[in-house]
Protein backbone atom coordinates (compact mmCIF):
# COMPACT_ATOMS: atom_id res chain seq x y z
CA UNK A 1 0.00 0.00 0.00
CA UNK A 2 2.90 2.38 0.70
CA UNK A 3 4.22 1.83 -2.81
CA UNK A 4 0.81 2.56 -4.29
CA UNK A 5 0.46 5.70 -2.17
CA UNK A 6 3.89 6.92 -3.28
CA UNK A 7 3.00 6.37 -6.92
CA UNK A 8 -0.28 8.22 -6.41
CA UNK A 9 1.55 11.06 -4.66
CA UNK A 10 3.92 11.72 -7.54
CA UNK A 11 1.18 11.17 -10.09
CA UNK A 12 -1.14 13.70 -8.50
CA UNK A 13 1.76 16.11 -7.99
CA UNK A 14 2.30 16.00 -11.73
CA UNK A 15 -1.41 16.49 -12.48
CA UNK A 16 -1.73 19.55 -10.28
CA UNK A 17 1.60 21.06 -11.31
CA UNK A 18 0.07 22.86 -14.27
CA UNK A 19 -2.36 24.61 -11.92
CA UNK A 20 0.33 25.75 -9.50
CA UNK A 21 -0.07 29.34 -10.58
CA UNK A 22 -3.67 29.26 -9.34
CA UNK A 23 -2.99 28.03 -5.82
CA UNK A 24 -0.13 28.22 -3.37
CA UNK A 25 1.99 25.19 -2.48
CA UNK A 26 0.16 24.58 0.80
CA UNK A 27 -3.20 24.15 -0.95
CA UNK A 28 -1.68 21.83 -3.54
CA UNK A 29 -0.14 19.53 -0.95
CA UNK A 30 -3.40 19.51 0.97
CA UNK A 31 -5.22 18.40 -2.17
CA UNK A 32 -2.63 15.69 -2.78
CA UNK A 33 -3.09 14.39 0.76
CA UNK A 34 -6.85 14.49 0.31
CA UNK A 35 -6.64 12.57 -2.95
CA UNK A 36 -4.49 9.87 -1.34
CA UNK A 37 -6.92 9.66 1.57
CA UNK A 38 -9.90 9.24 -0.75
CA UNK A 39 -8.20 6.44 -2.66
CA UNK A 40 -7.27 4.71 0.56
CA UNK A 41 -10.89 4.92 1.79
CA UNK A 42 -12.10 3.50 -1.52
CA UNK A 43 -9.70 0.56 -1.29
CA UNK A 44 -10.74 -0.22 2.28
CA UNK A 45 -14.44 0.59 2.35
CA UNK A 46 -15.89 0.35 -1.17
CA UNK A 47 -18.37 -2.51 -1.54
CA UNK A 48 -16.44 -4.12 -4.43
CA UNK A 49 -12.77 -4.60 -5.26
CA UNK A 50 -11.38 -1.70 -7.30
CA UNK A 51 -8.91 -2.05 -10.13
CA UNK A 52 -6.08 0.37 -9.29
CA UNK A 53 -5.16 0.81 -12.95
CA UNK A 54 -8.73 1.73 -13.91
CA UNK A 55 -8.91 4.12 -10.97
CA UNK A 56 -5.79 5.97 -12.12
CA UNK A 57 -7.07 6.10 -15.73
CA UNK A 58 -10.29 7.65 -14.41
CA UNK A 59 -8.27 10.18 -12.39
CA UNK A 60 -6.28 11.20 -15.47
CA UNK A 61 -9.44 11.51 -17.52
CA UNK A 62 -11.17 13.45 -14.75
CA UNK A 63 -8.47 16.14 -14.80
CA UNK A 64 -8.68 16.44 -18.58
CA UNK A 65 -12.49 16.49 -18.66
CA UNK A 66 -12.49 19.27 -16.06
CA UNK A 67 -10.74 21.51 -18.60
CA UNK A 68 -13.38 21.30 -21.33
CA UNK A 69 -15.75 18.73 -22.91
CA UNK A 70 -13.30 17.83 -25.68
CA UNK A 71 -10.13 17.00 -23.73
CA UNK A 72 -9.84 13.38 -22.64
CA UNK A 73 -7.55 10.44 -21.97
CA UNK A 74 -7.28 7.63 -24.52
CA UNK A 75 -6.02 4.23 -23.51
CA UNK A 76 -3.87 2.38 -26.09
CA UNK A 77 -7.02 0.56 -27.25
CA UNK A 78 -9.02 3.77 -27.59
CA UNK A 79 -6.20 5.46 -29.52
CA UNK A 80 -6.08 2.59 -31.99
CA UNK A 81 -9.85 2.83 -32.51
CA UNK A 82 -9.62 6.59 -33.09
CA UNK A 83 -6.89 6.10 -35.70
CA UNK A 84 -9.10 3.55 -37.44
CA UNK A 85 -12.02 6.02 -37.49
CA UNK A 86 -10.04 8.72 -39.32
CA UNK A 87 -9.19 6.16 -42.01
CA UNK A 88 -12.89 5.77 -42.74
CA UNK A 89 -13.99 2.42 -41.26
CA UNK A 90 -14.82 1.41 -37.69
CA UNK A 91 -17.32 -0.49 -35.59
CA UNK A 92 -20.08 1.09 -33.52
CA UNK A 93 -23.36 2.99 -33.57
CA UNK A 94 -22.28 5.77 -35.90
CA UNK A 95 -22.74 8.84 -33.71
CA UNK A 96 -20.43 11.68 -32.80
CA UNK A 97 -20.94 12.65 -29.16
CA UNK A 98 -19.77 15.40 -26.82
CA UNK A 99 -20.34 16.46 -23.23
CA UNK A 100 -22.56 19.36 -22.23
CA UNK A 101 -23.21 20.30 -18.59
CA UNK A 102 -22.34 16.78 -17.48
CA UNK A 103 -24.65 15.13 -20.01
CA UNK A 104 -23.67 13.17 -23.13
CA UNK A 105 -25.00 14.97 -26.19
CA UNK A 106 -25.26 13.75 -29.78
CA UNK A 107 -23.35 16.12 -32.03
CA UNK A 108 -24.36 14.25 -35.14
CA UNK A 109 -25.40 10.81 -36.37
CA UNK A 110 -23.35 9.61 -39.35
CA UNK A 111 -25.26 9.21 -42.61
CA UNK A 112 -26.37 5.62 -43.15
CA UNK A 113 -25.26 4.55 -39.67
CA UNK A 114 -27.32 2.30 -37.38
CA UNK A 115 -28.05 5.28 -35.10
CA UNK A 116 -29.22 7.47 -37.99
CA UNK A 117 -31.43 4.72 -39.42
CA UNK A 118 -33.41 4.30 -36.17
CA UNK A 119 -33.95 8.04 -35.75
CA UNK A 120 -31.24 9.38 -33.42
CA UNK A 121 -30.86 13.12 -34.07
CA UNK A 122 -28.27 15.82 -33.54
CA UNK A 123 -28.98 17.53 -30.21
CA UNK A 124 -30.36 14.42 -28.48
CA UNK A 125 -29.19 13.91 -24.89
CA UNK A 126 -28.28 10.32 -24.02
CA UNK A 127 -29.58 9.59 -20.53
CA UNK A 128 -29.35 5.79 -20.36
CA UNK A 129 -27.28 3.11 -22.08
CA UNK A 130 -28.64 -0.41 -21.63
CA UNK A 131 -30.49 0.82 -18.57
CA UNK A 132 -27.43 2.43 -16.97
CA UNK A 133 -27.76 6.11 -16.04
CA UNK A 134 -25.24 8.19 -17.98
CA UNK A 135 -25.37 11.41 -15.96
CA UNK A 136 -22.33 11.71 -13.74
CA UNK A 137 -20.16 9.58 -15.99
CA UNK A 138 -17.32 10.98 -18.08
CA UNK A 139 -17.58 11.08 -21.84
CA UNK A 140 -15.04 8.24 -22.13
CA UNK A 141 -17.02 6.10 -19.70
CA UNK A 142 -20.21 6.67 -21.70
CA UNK A 143 -18.43 5.83 -24.95
CA UNK A 144 -17.09 2.63 -23.35
CA UNK A 145 -20.67 1.63 -22.49
CA UNK A 146 -21.67 2.09 -26.11
CA UNK A 147 -18.86 -0.09 -27.40
CA UNK A 148 -19.45 -3.76 -28.04
CA UNK A 149 -19.10 -6.59 -30.55
CA UNK A 150 -20.32 -5.95 -34.08
CA UNK A 151 -23.80 -7.46 -34.44
CA UNK A 152 -24.71 -7.03 -30.79
CA UNK A 153 -27.71 -4.93 -29.71
CA UNK A 154 -27.67 -1.87 -27.49
CA UNK A 155 -30.54 0.17 -26.07
CA UNK A 156 -30.09 3.90 -25.61
CA UNK A 157 -32.59 6.27 -24.02
CA UNK A 158 -32.51 9.91 -25.09
CA UNK A 159 -34.18 13.17 -24.19
CA UNK A 160 -35.06 15.43 -27.10
CA UNK A 161 -35.87 19.12 -26.88
CA UNK A 162 -39.57 19.63 -27.61
CA UNK A 163 -40.50 16.00 -26.87
CA UNK A 164 -42.00 15.31 -23.43
CA UNK A 165 -41.30 11.61 -23.11
CA UNK A 166 -37.89 9.97 -23.26
CA UNK A 167 -37.21 8.12 -26.51
CA UNK A 168 -35.77 4.61 -26.55
CA UNK A 169 -33.80 3.23 -29.49
CA UNK A 170 -32.59 -0.33 -29.98
CA UNK A 171 -29.53 -0.33 -32.22
CA UNK A 172 -27.45 -3.13 -33.71
CA UNK A 173 -23.74 -2.31 -33.71
CA UNK A 174 -22.19 -2.45 -37.17
CA UNK A 175 -18.98 -1.78 -39.01
CA UNK A 176 -19.32 1.86 -40.00
CA UNK A 177 -17.97 2.49 -43.47
CA UNK A 178 -17.75 6.21 -44.01
CA UNK A 179 -18.33 7.28 -47.58
CA UNK A 180 -17.67 10.89 -46.87
CA UNK A 181 -18.89 12.32 -50.18
CA UNK A 182 -22.22 11.65 -51.87
CA UNK A 183 -23.45 13.39 -54.99
CA UNK A 184 -26.35 13.79 -57.37
CA UNK A 185 -27.31 16.02 -60.29
CA UNK A 186 -30.60 17.78 -59.54
CA UNK A 187 -32.90 19.32 -62.15
CA UNK A 188 -30.18 18.87 -64.78
CA UNK A 189 -28.29 22.04 -63.83
CA UNK A 190 -27.40 21.76 -60.11
CA UNK A 191 -24.49 19.74 -58.81
CA UNK A 192 -25.38 18.48 -55.33
CA UNK A 193 -22.54 17.28 -53.08
CA UNK A 194 -23.13 15.98 -49.55
CA UNK A 195 -20.06 15.84 -47.31
CA UNK A 196 -20.67 13.63 -44.26
CA UNK A 197 -17.24 13.90 -42.59
CA UNK A 198 -13.72 15.21 -43.07
CA UNK A 199 -11.45 12.17 -43.24
CA UNK A 200 -8.22 11.41 -45.08
CA UNK A 201 -9.67 11.27 -48.58
CA UNK A 202 -12.64 13.65 -48.42
CA UNK A 203 -11.04 16.47 -50.42
CA UNK A 204 -9.89 14.12 -53.18
CA UNK A 205 -13.37 12.59 -53.46
CA UNK A 206 -15.06 15.99 -53.59
CA UNK A 207 -12.61 17.36 -56.16
CA UNK A 208 -13.13 14.38 -58.47
CA UNK A 209 -16.92 14.75 -58.29
CA UNK A 210 -16.82 18.47 -59.02
CA UNK A 211 -14.47 17.88 -61.99
CA UNK A 212 -16.98 15.42 -63.41
CA UNK A 213 -19.77 17.95 -62.90
CA UNK A 214 -17.80 20.64 -64.75
CA UNK A 215 -17.65 18.40 -67.82
CA UNK A 216 -21.42 18.81 -68.00
CA UNK A 217 -21.97 22.28 -69.46
CA UNK A 218 -25.53 22.38 -68.10
CA UNK A 219 -24.32 22.38 -64.49
CA UNK A 220 -23.67 25.95 -63.37
CA UNK A 221 -24.91 25.94 -59.77
CA UNK A 222 -23.70 23.91 -56.80
CA UNK A 223 -24.99 22.85 -53.38
CA UNK A 224 -22.53 21.75 -50.68
CA UNK A 225 -24.50 19.95 -47.97
CA UNK A 226 -22.74 19.96 -44.57
CA UNK A 227 -25.75 19.07 -42.44
CA UNK A 228 -25.05 16.56 -39.66
CA UNK A 229 -21.35 16.63 -40.53
CA UNK A 230 -19.53 16.43 -37.18
CA UNK A 231 -16.18 17.53 -38.59
CA UNK A 232 -12.86 15.73 -38.70
CA UNK A 233 -9.45 16.68 -40.01
CA UNK A 234 -8.47 20.36 -40.11
CA UNK A 235 -6.30 19.98 -43.21
CA UNK A 236 -9.30 18.60 -45.11
CA UNK A 237 -11.46 21.56 -44.10
CA UNK A 238 -8.75 23.93 -45.34
CA UNK A 239 -8.35 22.10 -48.68
CA UNK A 240 -12.09 21.97 -49.33
CA UNK A 241 -12.58 25.66 -48.48
CA UNK A 242 -9.63 26.51 -50.75
CA UNK A 243 -11.38 24.76 -53.66
CA UNK A 244 -13.94 27.57 -53.80
CA UNK A 245 -11.76 30.62 -53.07
CA UNK A 246 -9.20 32.51 -55.15
CA UNK A 247 -7.52 34.23 -52.22
CA UNK A 248 -7.97 35.39 -48.63
CA UNK A 249 -7.75 33.90 -45.18
CA UNK A 250 -9.52 30.60 -44.52
CA UNK A 251 -9.03 30.12 -40.78
CA UNK A 252 -6.62 30.97 -38.00
CA UNK A 253 -5.81 29.35 -34.69
CA UNK A 254 -4.78 31.06 -31.47
CA UNK A 255 -2.92 29.18 -28.74
CA UNK A 256 -1.41 29.89 -25.35
CA UNK A 257 1.98 30.24 -27.02
CA UNK A 258 2.02 33.05 -29.57
CA UNK A 259 4.63 31.12 -31.55
CA UNK A 260 1.98 28.41 -32.16
CA UNK A 261 -0.57 30.82 -33.64
CA UNK A 262 -1.23 30.02 -37.29
CA UNK A 263 -3.15 31.31 -40.29
CA UNK A 264 -4.13 29.50 -43.49
CA UNK A 265 -4.80 31.28 -46.78
CA UNK A 266 -6.46 30.25 -50.02
CA UNK A 267 -4.43 29.77 -53.19
CA UNK A 268 -5.62 31.01 -56.55
CA UNK A 269 -7.96 28.64 -58.33
CA UNK A 270 -11.73 28.31 -57.77
CA UNK A 271 -12.62 24.84 -59.08
CA UNK A 272 -16.16 25.93 -60.03
CA UNK A 273 -14.94 29.17 -61.63
CA UNK A 274 -17.16 31.50 -59.62
CA UNK A 275 -20.40 29.58 -60.22
CA UNK A 276 -23.17 30.02 -57.66
CA UNK A 277 -22.55 28.04 -54.46
CA UNK A 278 -25.05 27.35 -51.70
CA UNK A 279 -24.05 25.65 -48.42
CA UNK A 280 -26.53 23.81 -46.19
CA UNK A 281 -25.85 23.60 -42.45
CA UNK A 282 -27.76 22.58 -39.32
CA UNK A 283 -27.19 22.05 -35.62
CA UNK A 284 -25.29 18.85 -36.42
CA UNK A 285 -22.71 20.75 -38.48
CA UNK A 286 -19.65 21.04 -36.25
CA UNK A 287 -15.93 21.80 -36.15
CA UNK A 288 -14.45 21.41 -39.67
CA UNK A 289 -17.92 21.96 -41.18
CA UNK A 290 -18.13 25.29 -39.39
CA UNK A 291 -14.72 26.34 -40.70
CA UNK A 292 -15.82 25.72 -44.29
CA UNK A 293 -19.24 27.37 -43.91
CA UNK A 294 -17.86 30.28 -41.89
CA UNK A 295 -15.01 31.08 -44.26
CA UNK A 296 -17.22 30.90 -47.36
CA UNK A 297 -19.77 33.13 -45.64
CA UNK A 298 -17.17 35.70 -44.55
CA UNK A 299 -15.78 35.92 -48.09
CA UNK A 300 -19.35 36.15 -49.47
CA UNK A 301 -18.48 33.23 -51.72
CA UNK A 302 -21.53 31.16 -50.78
CA UNK A 303 -25.07 31.55 -49.49
CA UNK A 304 -25.38 29.73 -46.16
CA UNK A 305 -28.84 28.23 -45.61
CA UNK A 306 -30.35 26.17 -42.81
CA UNK A 307 -29.91 26.34 -39.04
CA UNK A 308 -27.15 27.69 -36.81
CA UNK A 309 -24.29 25.23 -36.48
CA UNK A 310 -23.10 23.41 -33.35
CA UNK A 311 -20.35 25.77 -32.11
CA UNK A 312 -17.25 23.61 -31.68
CA UNK A 313 -14.42 26.03 -32.34
CA UNK A 314 -11.48 24.42 -30.59
CA UNK A 315 -8.50 22.39 -31.82
CA UNK A 316 -7.61 19.14 -30.10
CA UNK A 317 -4.13 17.74 -30.46
CA UNK A 318 -3.47 14.03 -29.96
CA UNK A 319 -0.40 13.88 -27.70
CA UNK A 320 1.18 10.38 -27.42
CA UNK A 321 2.04 8.93 -24.02
CA UNK A 322 4.67 6.41 -22.99
CA UNK A 323 2.05 3.67 -22.46
CA UNK A 324 1.09 3.84 -26.17
CA UNK A 325 -2.06 5.73 -25.23
CA UNK A 326 -2.56 9.47 -25.68
CA UNK A 327 -4.34 12.53 -24.40
CA UNK A 328 -6.66 14.56 -26.55
CA UNK A 329 -5.93 18.11 -25.39
CA UNK A 330 -7.40 21.42 -26.51
CA UNK A 331 -4.40 23.43 -27.66
CA UNK A 332 -5.97 26.31 -29.59
CA UNK A 333 -9.19 27.84 -30.89
CA UNK A 334 -10.41 28.47 -34.42
CA UNK A 335 -11.11 31.98 -35.66
CA UNK A 336 -12.90 32.81 -38.88
CA UNK A 337 -11.57 35.38 -41.40
CA UNK A 338 -13.83 37.98 -39.74
CA UNK A 339 -11.96 37.40 -36.48
CA UNK A 340 -14.99 35.79 -34.85
CA UNK A 341 -14.70 32.58 -32.85
CA UNK A 342 -17.23 29.82 -33.43
CA UNK A 343 -16.82 28.35 -29.92
CA UNK A 344 -20.26 27.89 -28.34
CA UNK A 345 -21.68 30.28 -30.93
CA UNK A 346 -21.50 28.47 -34.23
CA UNK A 347 -22.09 29.86 -37.71
CA UNK A 348 -25.39 31.61 -38.34
CA UNK A 349 -26.92 31.02 -41.79
CA UNK A 350 -27.68 33.85 -44.18
CA UNK A 351 -31.15 32.35 -44.55
CA UNK A 352 -32.63 30.50 -41.59
CA UNK A 353 -34.78 27.49 -42.51
CA UNK A 354 -35.64 24.98 -39.79
CA UNK A 355 -35.80 21.29 -40.58
CA UNK A 356 -39.38 20.11 -40.96
CA UNK A 357 -38.71 16.40 -40.47
CA UNK A 358 -36.69 14.02 -38.32
CA UNK A 359 -35.09 12.78 -41.53
CA UNK A 360 -33.96 14.41 -44.73
CA UNK A 361 -32.95 12.68 -47.92
CA UNK A 362 -32.54 14.12 -51.36
CA UNK A 363 -34.90 11.55 -52.90
CA UNK A 364 -37.92 12.38 -50.68
CA UNK A 365 -40.27 15.31 -50.28
CA UNK A 366 -39.51 15.74 -46.56
CA UNK A 367 -36.44 17.95 -46.98
CA UNK A 368 -37.80 21.50 -46.82
CA UNK A 369 -34.31 23.02 -46.54
CA UNK A 370 -33.15 21.48 -49.80
CA UNK A 371 -36.48 22.31 -51.44
CA UNK A 372 -36.04 25.98 -50.49
CA UNK A 373 -32.44 25.91 -51.74
CA UNK A 374 -33.56 24.61 -55.15
CA UNK A 375 -36.24 27.28 -55.43
CA UNK A 376 -33.68 29.94 -54.50
CA UNK A 377 -31.17 28.73 -57.09
CA UNK A 378 -33.72 28.42 -59.88
CA UNK A 379 -35.88 31.40 -58.86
Amino acid sequence: MKIVTSIIFFFVLFLFNFKSSLADDTDIYKKIDLFSEVLEKINKEYVEDVNQSDTMDAAINGVLQSLDPYSSYMSPEMLQEMQTETKGEFGGLGIEVGMEAGVVKVISPIDGSPAESVGVKAGDYIVKIDGTQVQGKTLSEAVDLMRGPVGSEIEITVRRIGVRKALTFNIIREIIEIKSVKSKVIENNIGYVRLTSFNDNSSDQLKDIVKDYKKNKNINKFILDLRNNPGGLLNQAIKITDFFLDNGEIVSTKSKKKSDNRKWFAKKGDIINGDTLLVLINYGSASASEIVAGALKDHKRAIILGESSYGKGSVQSIIPLKNDGAIRLTVSKYYLPSGDSISEVGVNPDIFIAESSDEFRIDTDTDNQLEFALKLLNG
